[in-house]
């Protein structure tokens, strides 16, 4: 018997005169500047600035929400298509329905563009950004708790929570009102453990791996979470082989993570370098806000450096041939001199069988005589 609950909170919105605000965009608000603050706090130990952050969340943002929607849409297309959907209902974000990874796609071209325009590490800025975008998830689910959606299946333990009425097709045997799994709870604590790690292991992390593992060990952290939690979701969800889609897609994203992670120790370079580039180009653009340089000087700079960069790696690409090159001439040299050497013992060894043989059959002869 359930000794307790935890109560859906009776509003989801209030009214300011003719505007109606609700409590999920609130939230949603609030995990923006949380995200923004944690991750200008991180990026300037790294040699940046807020204005850098600031800039890229204008553009990385509005694509993120964008993503977020399409990735629901698409993953859910009977609520928007076909006879029983309700296109409209498509931008109608405020009642709920944003996808995560469809955010980190679209949101993160969005700040790759960005970085790439203006010269910043995009790795660097993964690894800022990280714990920041668990916090903002977890602050994110509270909206959903206002929403009373995202919960699981019955349950009997004591922070069960309870809604004012199912709206989901099979709500199990504790009927419309629950209690259900606060699975937006279990997500928010897990993503805010998952935040305090990284946070915590910052140095470490630095110190021991490339620039871009914090963000693959976020995206590694966050699916092991989603895979349990989203078995536990009752709400509608298309399935595949009797498993939820972000069950899959969970375990697909961790798989290619894991795999990241391991090729960021390879391809990637480490956090102190990327974190110089950094500095370099926080002190062009304050040349430029300064005045000491114009932004056609500094568009300038960028070009010879790009074509220095440019050059570098082309020669280390041409050195790479070359000692490819050597290597491969030397293995066949050194295969030539084994053949050789096989081919001399094989034909000594033929000579001394075919003495051994005359030598048979001259002993042979002069015993029959």
């Amino acid at each position: 018997m359930t000794l307790s609950t935890i109560p859906s909170p009776p509003i989801s919105s209030f009214s300011l005169g003719p505007l109606t605000i609700r409590f999920y965009a609130i939230f949603m608000l609030i995990a923006i500047v949380a995200a923004v603050w944690v991750t200008t706090v991180r990026w300037k130990k790294l040699g940046g600035t807020f204005d850098q952050i600031f800039d890229t969340a204008i553009i990385a943002v509005p694509c993120g929400i964008i993503g977020a929607r399409l990735y629901h849409v698409i993953t859910t297309p009977q609520l928007y298509f076909g006879s029983e959907g309700h296109f409209a209902d498509i931008f109608k974000i405020w009642n709920g329905g944003l996808g995560i990874w469809g955010a980190v796609v679209l949101g993160g071209l969005g700040a790759w563009a960005w970085c790439r325009h203006r010269h910043y590490p995009m790795a660097i800025l993964a690894d800022s950004i990280a714990p920041a975008l668990l916090i903002a998830q977890a602050i994110g689910r509270l909206g959903n708790y206002f929403n009373q959606e995202l919960y699981g299946s019955c349950t009997d333990l004591p922070w069960g929570l309870t809604v004012t009425s199912s709206s989901y097709d099979n709500p199990g045997s504790c009927g419309i009102h629950g209690p259900f799994h606060p699975t937006f709870l279990y997500e928010m604590i897990w993503n805010l453990i998952g935040a305090a790690i990284l946070i915590g292991m910052t140095r470490h992390i630095q110190k021991r791996f490339r620039a871009g593992s914090t963000f693959a060990l976020y995206v590694m952290w966050y699916t092991l979470g989603r895979t349990w939690i989203e078995a536990l979701r009752i709400d509608y969800a298309v399935k595949v082989l009797s498993l939820r889609v972000n069950i899959w897609v969970s375990i697909c994203v961790f798989v290619a993570a894991a795999v990241a992670f391991v090729l960021i120790q390879r391809y990637s370079a480490t956090t102190s370098v990327l974190a110089e580039k950094l500095k370099s180009v926080t002190e062009l653009e304050g040349e430029v806000q300064s005045g000491s340089m114009t932004p056609s000087d500094l568009r300038d700079r960028y070009k010879e450096e790009n074509a220095a960069a440019h050059s570098e790696n082309r020669a280390k690409r041409e050195q790479k041939r070359k000692e490819y090159a050597a290597r491969r001439a030397e293995y066949e040299h050194a295969k030539e001199r084994v053949l050789a050497r096989k081919k001399a013992e094989k034909e000594a060894g033929d000579k001394d069988a075919a003495t051994d043989t005359e030598t048979a059959d001259h002993e042979d002869a002069e015993t029959e005589k």
